[in-house]
């Protein structure tokens, strides 16, 4: 087998490819012990935390992936927005189109396609868009050759903690060695995606960066929220003991007034009273901790979606407004989708088209979209007016934009309905006149032709007329026209073509044509004059 550069142009090692590289251990660096969440988090933390993450090389983003983790585990509102947006791009079509028409590219579109069209990719590409919240995510090509042939079997999602940006440029993938060192991804082993929400270092583009802030802040509230619930939400235990009453027995009220507000029955003495003194501004404080939880989701849906109208309910919007926003959504959609198959292209198209069929000059090209319903009637209009004109169209391309596969040998298949023959109205009277009324009594015979010239009159005027002109007629009324060529060919046949122009000036069409205006004035009339129906 030729030489094989990645795109960075370092030589792929076969070997490595054979053997899993960044599989877990039990022991070892990469163990799946150890992944927790984070707890007690501050506000100068979740500095350190991102500050810290910012230095590659060293596996300093491992603390904020775990934050990453726990934000998708702790507020619903986030991972929903964040599901939605990756599975929205997962669940969208692969398309692989070939380099060219040749036989050679349509083969190597043919042997890439077979592979997406696994059930299993929509979760391995779902896998590969964890890189939206955390900025990069790296899944491993196990590599399937018992058959001399070199097929991604499966897409193993490595955790990103194994992985971190070389110190150089921050921008290139290491892995975690066995022995604690960082060494560069062995050329088409891993399928490494980054997706940046903004520009920069690509571990300053994840979304779960960006939202940090604002998933402490609500997190925060939250917590205060809860404790003022519990706190003061309830409204006001107090208890009166009567002058002179024992320590025993206030002791005997206190327990009352803390125990009546999770049993919500209690006893006391007689002579002490119980009272509830209820606050009615409560309810108006604890709406400043909905707020504040609202606006901050609504940051985050903005953040993550582009957009509130499709997340929030009620009287944040209409339908209409939403279908509106939806279309901003639609454009992260779409950016998600070419991120995405760029990424594809470069580490599975390529490896898998040179492994098997050697190096191209030009590969097969993929895209991740949303395949947009066809519009079949336009479609048919135009392929009716612009083919006839010199367009040339791939009855492939034109099937697959119908959905409809090609048929194989032997396949039924629709056909045209064979078309009505057109009969001239001279046919139709010739037709007509060799009716069998040979048979009928002389009277009967006039009786019918005359029938069936009344018919076609009625059907094609023009048609009845032309027919009434006797076929001598028709001779003499076309010879003045036509004798001088004839002449002109009985004298010289030779000189023919090159006296013809000669002969035009005597060709004289005066008769035939005051008969022909004739015709049609007369059809004309009989026309207007049949009724109709």
């Amino acid at each position: 087998m030729a030489r094989l550069l990645d795109h960075r142009g370092e030589l792929v090692d076969l070997h490595a490819l054979r053997r899993e590289q960044a599989a877990p251990t039990l022991g070892g660096i990469r163990s799946i012990v150890g992944q927790h969440s984070l707890r007690g988090l501050t506000p100068q933390r979740l500095a350190s935390i991102l500050r810290r993450a910012e230095t590659p090389g060293y596996g300093a983003a491992e603390r904020y992936l775990d934050l990453a983790e726990t934000m998708e585990e702790r507020d619903l509102h986030y991972l929903g927005v964040l599901q939605t947006r990756r599975r929205q791009v997962a669940q969208l079509g692969v398309q692989i189109e070939p380099a060219s028409d040749s036989a050679d590219d349509v083969a190597d579109a043919d042997l890439v396609r077979e592979f997406f069209q696994r059930e299993a990719f929509e979760d391995e590409a779902f896998d590969l868009l964890d890189a939206l919240g955390k900025g990069y995510s790296v899944v491993e090509i196990v590599w399937e050759t018992s058959e001399g042939q070199w097929r991604p079997q499966r897409l193993e999602h490595r955790l990103p903690q194994w992985f971190d940006f070389d110190p150089e440029t921050g921008a290139r993938l290491m892995l975690r060695s066995d022995d604690g060192s960082w060494a560069p991804l062995p050329p088409w082993k891993f399928v490494t995606h980054i997706s940046q929400a903004k520009s920069g270092l690509p571990i300053r583009g994840g979304l779960a960066r960006i939202a940090a802030w604002a998933w402490l802040f609500k997190n925060l509230a939250l917590k205060d929220w809860v404790r003022f619930v519990e706190a003061y939400g309830q409204p006001i235990r107090l208890g009166r003991f009567p002058p002179g009453a024992t320590q025993e027995d206030r002791d005997e009220l206190w327990r009352a007034v803390s125990n009546v507000a999770a049993d919500a029955a209690a006893l006391v003495p007689e002579g002490m009273a119980l009272e509830f003194v209820d606050d009615p501004t409560v309810r108006g404080r604890s709406e400043i901790f909905r707020d504040l939880i609202g606006y901050i989701d609504d940051q985050l849906s903005v953040a993550i979606l582009g957009q509130t109208l499709t997340t929030q309910a009620g009287e944040r919007g209409s339908y209409a407004l939403g279908a509106v926003h939806n279309l901003v959504r639609g454009d992260i959609e779409r950016s998600d989708g070419r991120q995405l198959a760029a990424t594809l292209r470069r580490d599975l198209v390529i490896p898998i088209v040179a492994l098997n069929r050697g190096p191209r000059k030009a590969y097969p090209r993929l895209a991740v979209r949303r395949e947009d319903p066809a519009d079949i009637e336009r479609l048919a209009t135009a392929l009716k007016d612009l083919v006839p004109l010199g367009l040339r169209v791939r009855m492939s391309e034109v099937q697959e934009m119908l959905g409809f596969a090609a048929p194989d040998d032997g396949d039924e298949v629709l056909a045209p309905q064979a078309p009505t023959p057109v009969r001239h109205p001279v046919d139709t009277l010739s037709t007509a006149r060799r009716q069998p009324v040979g048979d009928l009594p002389a009277a009967d015979r006039a009786g019918a032709e005359t029938r069936a010239r009344a018919a076609t009159a009625a059907a094609d005027p023009l048609a009845a007329v032309i027919d009434a002109i006797d076929a001598d007629e028709w001779q003499e009324l076309a010879a003045p026209l036509i004798e001088p060529i004839l002449s002109q060919a009985r004298s010289d046949p030779d000189g023919l073509l090159t006296d013809l122009a000669a002969a035009y000036p005597a060709m004289d069409a005066d008769a035939l044509t005051n008969r022909l205006a004739r015709i049609l004035f007369i059809a004309d009339l009989q026309a207007t004059a049949t009724p109709s129906g």
